[in-house]
């Protein structure tokens, strides 16, 4: 076994990423404070070619040096768009078809692994902000509500965490 260099993992180009099949999954960032973990999402996005990236409220945007660092130039390669409403948001999103599933533990949240998805259909994954979670806002529009099983002593995890397990569900789900 040996370790492969970046040359034989056989990676497409930027350009290619922006033709190549999209899984039908977009990700909204509801006011999330942090850039690192917004550079997380984008990298994240970049790599189970998701659709694009929804930056809601208080969530920072690209170019910035704090995003940068952890994106590692996945904001060239991911569509996003930024609009300050989150209720807007979603508004324009299920007007276009899409699913709006909330990731958030609510009494009538179902475990992410017992999620069916549909194909054909498009599903648009709403993250909140790491304090206070999904937007009231968002809630009251979303149409399911996912929640990751945990079994520890906190109730919740790192958002960029969260980002990568829901993301790689749907991949799964639609991809392979």
């Amino acid at each position: 076994m040996k370790k492969l260099k970046l040359e034989e993992l056989g990676r497409i180009s930027v350009d290619q990423f922006k033709e190549t099949h999209k899984i039908p999954v977009c990700i909204l960032l509801d006011n999330v404070r942090s850039l690192h973990n917004v550079g997380s999402a984008f990298r994240t996005a970049d790599a189970f070619r998701v659709e694009k990236i929804i930056l809601t409220g208080i969530t920072g945007t690209p170019p910035h040096r704090e995003i940068h660092k952890t994106a590692l130039g996945a904001t060239e390669s991911v569509s996003w768009e930024y609009s300050e409403s989150t209720h807007a948001a979603i508004q324009q999103l299920k007007a276009s078809g899409h699913l709006i599933v909330l990731i958030e533990q609510t009494t009538e949240s179902s475990p992410l692994q017992s999620f069916a998805i549909e194909q054909g259909k498009k599903y648009c994954l709403v993250f909140g902000n790491e304090v206070n979670g999904v937007s009231d806002e968002a809630i009251e529009l979303g149409d399911v509500a996912l929640e990751i099983p945990q079994s520890g002593t906190k109730h919740s995890l790192n958002i960029s965490v969260c980002v990568g397990i829901v993301v790689w569900e749907f991949f799964k789900k639609t991809r392979l």
